[in-house]
């Protein structure tokens, strides 16, 4: 039985430096998150205690360069990471998501040059944590008819409005947050916890993430000093960029997620027996396993290959909606088949398999939802946008 499938042998496409930094995360996740994440869960609880060791193993911007606390990784690097997060559990991948790609992206791609000196070190060392605010209870997938304000007051600007559905809102010391200007304008900018006016009340009753903590932004007249604002970007293609990096990453991730659920219907397809023989014997149970392990394989060549595009800085927006909608898919697909595979017992706490199907139906709809990453696809291949 071999777990970790890689049916096409894309290892050998892969750097000894990328081999090494796998292995290394992995061992990670074995260690500090698989035997804690399971009653985190069943918990309601953010493992915090992770943020600093995530910080230690370069978990948080490995793509930005050393200069700015980074480790200067390339992104097939970043995407391998994400995998072996998400293998553990979707809501610790959800956070370094969020931190590398939704809140020091952005200040590194966008910022001044003393933003980047002054928050991307501790933002890669998990010193500070950060959130990002786009969504709005009204303005989901139409992130451009967002209601959140700036005001310019001369001395600073004067935020107002909110956000929801943002992750690791509540304990986040710093918010990217896109707001429109006098002008009309997005604008992006960073807001500090310590802000008069700036709370961030946490979303309780979730079926899914249940280890990542979920919250709000409101903004009640929160002065915010205007050499705060990313002075390089304005307009909606600032934040969309943000959302490419983190769909990205989500593309290699959910991969994890599906790896693990087919390990664990492997293992238990081999052990379990019933008339006499394992369940791994009958046919059924091995079309399951067959075409799970097919699916995880056109997965991983399609991540690897986004990979060495955006290295060259040469994937398409439409690209990486295509692979972040078909991954999803394929991992959620796989996290029910798996359950199935193991029949009642699939549904128990003392197997990973339910946790990752109800994170995935989160997965499959936050950063641009399936049926979006669909017209995405749409748009790209007819010309015609579907979805004004």
């Amino acid at each position: 039985m071999k777990l970790f499938p890689d049916y096409f042998l894309i290892d050998d496409l892969l750097s000894d430096e990328q081999i090494i930094i796998r292995e290394s995360i992995r061992e990670w996740v074995n260690r500090s998150v698989i035997p804690i994440i399971d009653n985190a869960a069943q918990d309601h609880m953010f493992p915090k205690h992770l943020i600093r060791e995530m910080g230690e193993i370069g978990a948080f911007g490995p793509y930005i360069p050393e200069k700015y606390g980074g480790a200067g990784l390339d992104q097939i690097s970043y995407g391998i990471i994400m995998t072996e997060l998400e293998r553990g559990d979707s809501g610790i991948r959800s956070a370094a998501s969020v931190q590398s790609s939704l809140v020091m992206y952005p200040i590194y791609t966008f910022g001044s040059e003393d933003q980047k000196m002054k928050y991307l070190p501790k933002l890669a060392s998990g010193e500070l944590i950060g959130c990002f605010g786009l969504t709005e209870p009204n303005h989901g997938s139409d992130p451009g008819g967002m209601l959140t304000q700036i005001e310019d007051k001369g001395d600073y600007l004067l935020l107002n409005g909110s956000k929801m559905w943002i992750t690791n809102s509540p304990i986040a010391d710093i918010a990217v947050v896109w707001a429109k200007d006098d002008n009309n304008v997005i604008r992006g900018l960073i807001v500090e916890k310590d802000m008069k006016g700036f709370t961030a009340p946490e979303t309780l009753k979730k079926w899914s993430l249940r280890s990542s903590i979920t919250g709000e932004l409101v903004f009640d007249n929160v002065e915010v000093p205007k050499e705060n604002i990313l002075p390089n970007i304005q307009g909606i293609k600032g934040p969309l960029k943000c959302l490419n990096s983190a769909r990205y990453g989500i593309s290699w991730g959910a991969i994890g997620a599906a790896i693990d659920c087919y390990n664990t219907a492997l293992k238990y397809s081999l052990e379990r027996k019933q008339f006499g023989k394992p369940i791994a014997s009958f046919q059924l149970q091995q079309k399951k396993l067959a075409e799970m392990v097919t699916e995880i394989t056109k997965a991983q060549l399609m991540a690897w290959r986004l990979g060495t595009l955006k290295n060259k800085d040469n994937a398409t927006p439409s690209q990486i909606s295509m692979a972040k909608r078909n991954n999803v898919e394929m991992a959620l697909n796989i996290a029910r088949e798996s359950r199935q595979v193991l029949g009642a017992m699939g549904i128990t706490g003392d197997f990973p398999i339910m946790r990752h199907m109800m994170n995935l139906e989160s997965v499959i709809t936050y950063e641009g939802t399936h049926d979006i990453h669909l017209l995405i696809t749409g748009l790209d291949i007819t010309g015609i946008a579907a979805f004004e």
